[in-house]
């Protein structure tokens, strides 16, 4: 998980997208007026995720008006122009996630998040992959043993939608956060259960702006 600050002009935008890509990819100039996937994923911090790539990019460009929005995107490379259509996050509140969210759709949900700091607070399962001879099966362990589970409140609904990201990382702040991420599926132990389908993994976020 990276905190990310938003774009406050187009300028800044193509200066820190316009970037010529890592020193290996000599097919890329920086500053020419084209922005490649080299140079995205550079200023994404990322090699080859297109998903995450495309989550960034949207993130970083939310907080300037569309217009100015539409012009960054024209300088996107035919290529990068279809993965941005492809892998374009679903903005959602928390509200709208538990209603319409699907379970690896990119998304950027807004609200509060809340720390869950206990294991009897919160229940739900993850599956990870075990590998043992080559041979990969899969088993069921507490979300909470990998990550640290939020509760994202939406205020005026006052309902929440679960959000985490992998130990190790800054803890989030109780302030309006916009978290980047793709959706993924949780399990809950017994098929009676009633904990939630879904939270968000977390990729990026930032503080929303003060009105």
């Amino acid at each position: 998980m990276k905190e990310l600050i938003p774009y406050n002009s187009v300028e800044e935008a193509l200066t820190d997208l316009d970037n010529g890509g890592r020193f290996y990819n000599i097919l890329t100039k920086a500053n020419d007026d084209h922005i490649s996937t080299a140079e995205l994923a550079k200023a994404a911090g990322v090699f080859s995720d297109k998903q995450n790539m495309i989550l960034f990019l949207e993130m970083a460009l939310m907080q300037l008006e569309t217009k100015h929005q539409n012009k960054v995107i024209s300088y996107l490379s035919e290529e990068l122009k279809e993965l941005y259509s492809k892998h374009l996050p679903v903005r959602f509140t928390p509200a709208e996630a538990n209603q319409h969210g699907q379970s690896s759709q990119p998304a950027i949900i807004t609200g509060i998040p809340k720390l869950i700091d206990s294991k009897t607070q919160f229940t739900g399962f993850i599956m990870v992959p075990i590998i043992t001879n080559n041979v990969t099966t899969f088993a069921m362990i507490p979300i909470m043993d990998q990550y640290d589970v939020y509760e994202l409140r939406d205020q005026e609904t006052d309902t929440d939608f679960f959000i985490a990201h992998k130990r190790g990382s800054e803890k989030l702040a109780e302030n309006t956060t916009h978290c980047a991420g793709i959706i993924k599926e949780l399990k809950a132990k017994q098929k009676e259960d009633s904990e939630a389908s879904t939270f968000l993994e977390i990729v990026y976020y930032a503080e929303a702006k003060s009105s």
